[in-house]
C-alpha cells in the first residue's frame, strides 16, 4: 500500500509493472506508447537488457529530452529508439512483434495540461499495438479519469476491451471501486 492524494490504496504502478515482468524478458522487444518523462522506458530498457530493443513514442520535445536524460542518468542500455511521433503511427516504426506495450494515458506531469492524450489518436494506437502484440505477451493501459479527455477516453477503452475473444486476449480492468476519478489499467494478454 501507498499513500497518494486518494489515501492509502494499492501501489498502482508497482503492479503495472508485474504485470509486464511477467511476459517480458531479456532480448524482448516492447514498446513505451506514452514516454512522459521516461519512467516507463527506463523500466522496458532495464527489462530488456542489451539484447531487446524498446520504442518510445511521445509528440512533446520536451519528453524526449526529459527521457533520453533519465535513460543515461538511470544507466540503461543503449537499446531503444525514442520517437518523435504519435502513437497511432506506431506501425510506421515498429516492424516486428512486441512482447510488452505500455500506454500512461493523459498529460505530461509538470507541463500544459491542456496537450493530453486524445481519443483519436489513442484508439487506433491501442488497435496497432493489439496486432503487432506477440502471442504470450502483454499490453498495459493506465487511464487517468480525473480530467474530461480522461474520464472520455477510459470510458471509450472499457467499452473497447470488453469486445475481443476472450480465447485470443484475456482483458482484465484493475479499478479502485471505490474512487472514481482514480487512475485504473486495464491488462491485455495475448494467448
Amino acid at each position: 500500500m501507498s499513500e497518494s492524494k486518494y489515501g492509502s490504496m494499492i501501489d498502482l504502478l508497482q503492479l503495472q509493472k508485474q504485470f509486464i515482468l511477467n511476459h517480458l524478458r531479456e532480448g524482448d522487444v516492447a514498446v513505451d506508447f506514452t514516454m512522459g518523462n521516461g519512467h516507463d522506458t527506463a523500466f522496458l530498457s532495464k527489462t530488456v537488457g542489451e539484447t531487446g530493443h524498446v520504442y518510445a513514442f511521445d509528440v512533446q520535445e520536451r519528453a524526449l529530452a526529459s527521457t533520453a536524460e533519465r535513460l543515461e542518468a538511470e544507466g540503461c542500455p543503449r537499446n531503444y529508439t525514442l520517437i518523435l511521433d504519435s502513437h497511432h503511427r506506431v506501425k510506421e516504426y515498429v516492424k516486428t512483434p512486441i512482447r510488452a506495450g505500455m500506454f500512461n494515458l493523459g498529460y505530461l506531469p509538470g507541463s500544459d495540461k491542456r496537450v493530453t492524450t486524445m481519443r483519436e489518436t489513442t484508439m487506433p494506437a491501442i488497435e496497432a499495438a493489439l496486432e503487432l502484440l506477440d502471442h504470450g505477451g502483454v499490453l498495459l493501459v493506465a487511464v487517468y479519469p480525473g480530467h474530461a479527455e480522461g474520464e472520455a477516453e477510459g470510458s471509450m477503452l472499457l467499452d473497447y476491451f470488453t469486445t475481443p475473444d476472450r480465447h485470443r486476449i484475456c482483458c482484465t480492468l484493475i479499478r479502485i471501486l471505490n474512487s472514481p476519478a482514480s487512475p485504473f489499467f486495464i491488462v491485455a494478454e495475448k494467448k
